[in-house]
């Protein structure tokens, strides 16, 4: 999950020369060639928080495996009530010219939905992270500028600015331009804006993050919505128990395997 989530930040100038627009669609390429590890187990909490402060927290189980240079990732709600039972199922194509599958169960209907096109500017679950969120972007479908070198946290990051290349995926996707900071040192974003179709933005930052196994994983990010300098909406996520390049078998990742769930 967290490699489609951070690749967004770099999805959607200042420097407008060929030259710098070539060296910041390399860095997006480098974001979206990051070795994230062969697969990834871990439990996560979610936490929704709306503009009056009320929290909502849910806990899930995910899963994520590479299939050559595709991935496939399911995650399961575990509580509380109202969402246990419900999954999702994510499969995740490099080829350009294929969507991406997506599935999601709703165990009151008993019933596996599939995800069209159409929707998936729309919110998943409830929080601040939508359906196109959950998929990695396709380098090729932006336009990019380098905007300025600065810092986050103290580690140098470079600001670049991404722009879909037609309205087709601006609809889909729901951003019109994305200003995301990527960590110079780790080709990871760490930091940004997406700029959304109706006027508002969603602010995604990672709290937290460690080097496990050779690869960097996150700890906590969060992303919030806001309407000008009014919040509307956050979400925080939780990662614990975290295992990386370990064994999934295949019939994790189906239909059957989001009605049987955990």
């Amino acid at each position: 999950m967290l490699k489609r989530l951070l690749i967004v930040a770099v999805s959607s100038g200042v420097l407008a020369s060929g030259l710098f627009a070539n060296d910041a669609r390399d860095i997006a390429q480098r974001v979206h060639d990051r070795d994230d590890g062969s697969s990834l187990i871990q439990d996560m909490k979610m936490i929704l928080i709306d503009k009056n402060g009320k929290k909502r927290v849910r806990e899930l189980k995910t899963y994520e495996k590479d299939y050559g240079k595709d991935e496939k990732k399911i995650l399961f709600f575990k509580s509380p009530a109202d969402v246990k039972d419900t999954a999702f199922l994510t499969y995740d194509y490099d080829d350009n010219s294929k969507d991406d599958d997506q599935w999601l169960y709703l165990p009151a209907l008993k019933k596996v939905k599939r995800i069209p096109t159409s929707d998936k500017s729309s919110s998943f679950m409830g929080s601040d992270f939508s359906y196109y969120d959950m998929t990695k972007r396709d380098v090729d479908d932006f336009n990019y500028k380098i905007l300025k070198h600065t810092k986050v946290r103290g580690k140098d990051v470079v600001m670049i600015e991404s722009t879909p290349k037609s309205q087709d995926i601006i609809d889909e996707s729901g951003y019109t331009k994305t200003i995301g900071l990527i960590r110079e040192d780790i080709d990871m974003v760490v930091r940004s804006i997406g700029f959304l179709k109706n006027g508002k933005k969603k602010y995604f930052d990672v709290k937290k993050m460690h080097k496990q196994d050779g690869v960097w994983v996150i700890d906590e990010m969060t992303m919030t919505t806001k309407d000008g300098k009014r919040t509307t909406h956050k979400t925080d996520l939780i990662f614990s128990n975290i295992q990386v390049n370990k064994d999934i078998d295949d019939n994790m990742f189906t239909t059957r395997r989001l009605q049987k769930g955990l």
